[in-house]
C-alpha cells in the first residue's frame, strides 16, 4: 500500500542548515549522524508541513539558524491524496510564520488536508509520567491525523476560553458577558470531543487482531472529558463562575481532560511500566494510528522517528521495520550508527548528516 510522501525538501537558514536540499524516493530514510550534527533538524522540518508549531513546539524566531537570525525557509513537493502539492512555510526575523500551498497563500488548518504528519520523539518517552499536558497534546496530534478539522476547534475553542478567562480575572460579574463565550466553548467543545472519541475508536479497532509485537494499548479519556452531555457543560460553565473567578480561570470544559494507558496484556497502567514497557506503548499507538490512517484514506501518513531504535533490542527493531515496510510508510527514522539500520537493507533510503564548522552538511 503506497503511503503519502515527501519528495524534496529544501531548507534555507533553518536550524543548523544553512542550505540543503533532499529528494526522497518514498521508502522509508535511514538518516544517520553524530549527536548535534543536526539530523532531528530535518525531522522537525518536516514536522512544519503539518498545523502547528512542529514537533519541538518552537516559535517561529528560535527555528532561525544562528548567529545570522536572517529569517528561514522551508519548501517542499508533497505527494499527497490523489494529487502533488508544493509547500512553502517561512518567517523573516522578527515576524510570524507564514504560509503558501501551490503557490496561494494558506491557513496552517489547510496543511491537515493535503498530508499527515506523526512523530515519536525521546522527549515523549515520559508521557505517561508527565503532566497531563503533554498527553493531551499527543492525543490531539492523533485526533488531527483522523479529523483535519480538529485544529479550528481546539483554535476556537482556546479563543473563547482566553476571553472568558479574561473576565474572569477582572472580576466580571455580569453574566451577559459570558453568555457568548461559554456558547462558543460549548459548540466547539463539543466538536473536540467527538473529534477525540473518533480518533480512540479507531486506535482502539486498529489494534484489534493487529500482528505486530509492539503491545496493545487501552485509552481512556478522563476528567471533565466525561461528561456525557454538552448541556450539563454549559450549565458546568454558568454555575461555575463565582469558583473560576477565584482561581482566575476556566476549570471545567475539555481543555481539563487527561489520558490514561492501560498496557492490555498486563493490565497495568502505563506510569507503572518499565521505561522499555512505555516505549513499546507509544510505539505501538503510532502503528495503530499509522494502519487506521492507511485504511481509512488508502494511504500511510508520513512518519518522522527520533531515535526511535536505539533503545530497542535487534528483535523488535527489525519487527518494526518490517511493520513500517509493510504499511508502505514514509518513515524518516534518525540514529548514530548505520548498523541500527541494516535490517532496511535497500527497503531504506540513507543519508548521512555531519557537522562541519558549525554548518550541518547532508549527503546520501
Amino acid at each position: 500500500m503506497g503511503g503519502l510522501a515527501i519528495s524534496s525538501l529544501t531548507l534555507s537558514h533553518f536550524r543548523s542548515h544553512r542550505a540543503a536540499r533532499v529528494q526522497f524516493d518514498g521508502r522509508p530514510v535511514a538518516i544517520v549522524g553524530a549527536n548535534g550534527a543536526g539530523k532531528t533538524n530535518i525531522l522537525e522540518a518536516v514536522s512544519l508541513l503539518s498545523p502547528g508549531r512542529g514537533m519541538r513546539r518552537a516559535s517561529a524566531e528560535e527555528l532561525a539558524r544562528r548567529p545570522e537570525n536572517l529569517g528561514w525557509k522551508i519548501t517542499a513537493e508533497i505527494r499527497g491524496f490523489g494529487a502533488d502539492h508544493s509547500v512553502e512555510t517561512w518567517a523573516e526575523a522578527g515576524a510570524a510564520r507564514s504560509l503558501r500551498i501551490d503557490d496561494k497563500p494558506a491557513p496552517q488548518s489547510a496543511l491537515g488536508r493535503i498530508a499527515r504528519v506523526l512523530w515519536l520523539v525521546p522527549a515523549m518517552d515520559r508521557l505517561w509520567i508527565e503532566a497531563a499536558e503533554g498527553r493531551r497534546r499527543f492525543l490531539d496530534r492523533m485526533t488531527l491525523s483522523f479529523a483535519p478539522d480538529h485544529a479550528e476547534a481546539v483554535l476556537s475553542y482556546d479563543k473563547a476560553m482566553r476571553d472568558r478567562n479574561r473576565l474572569l480575572k477582572d472580576q466580571v460579574s455580569d453574566p451577559h458577558w459570558y453568555a457568548a463565550l461559554e456558547a462558543q466553548m460549548v459548540s466547539a467543545g463539543q466538536q473536540i470531543t467527538a473529534n477525540r472519541a473518533l480518533a480512540l475508536q479507531r486506535l482502539a479497532e486498529a489494534q484489534e487482531g493487529a500482528e505486530t509485537v509492539f503491545p496493545r494499548a487501552d485509552l481512556t479519556l478522563t476528567g471533565p472529558e466525561g461528561e456525557p452531555a454538552f448541556e450539563d457543560f454549559a450549565q458546568a460553565l454558568a454555575a461555575g463562575r463565582r469558583r473560576d473567578m477565584a482561581a482566575g480561570r476556566s476549570l471545567t470544559g475539555p481543555h481539563r481532560a487527561d489520558l490514561s494507558a492501560v498496557y492490555a496484556a498486563k493490565a497495568a497502567p502505563a506510569a507503572q511500566c518499565s521505561t522499555g514497557e512505555q516505549k513499546a506503548l507509544l510505539i505501538s499507538l503510532i502503528l495503530a494510528n499509522t494502519r487506521a490512517l492507511a485504511a481509512d484514506l488508502g494511504a500511510a501518513p508520513v512518519l518522522l522517528l527520533d531515535e526511535v531504535a536505539a533503545h530497542l533490542d535487534p528483535a523488535r527493531r527489525a519487527a518494526l521495520y518490517d511493520e513500517l515496510c509493510a504499511l508502505g510508510a514514509q518513515a524518516l527514522m534518525t540514529g548514530t550508527e548505520a548498523s541500527l539500520f541494516e535490517h532496511l537493507g535497500n527497503r531504506a533510503q540513507s543519508l548521512m548528516v555531519a557537522e562541519d564548522a558549525g554548518l550541518s552538511r547532508i549527503t546520501s
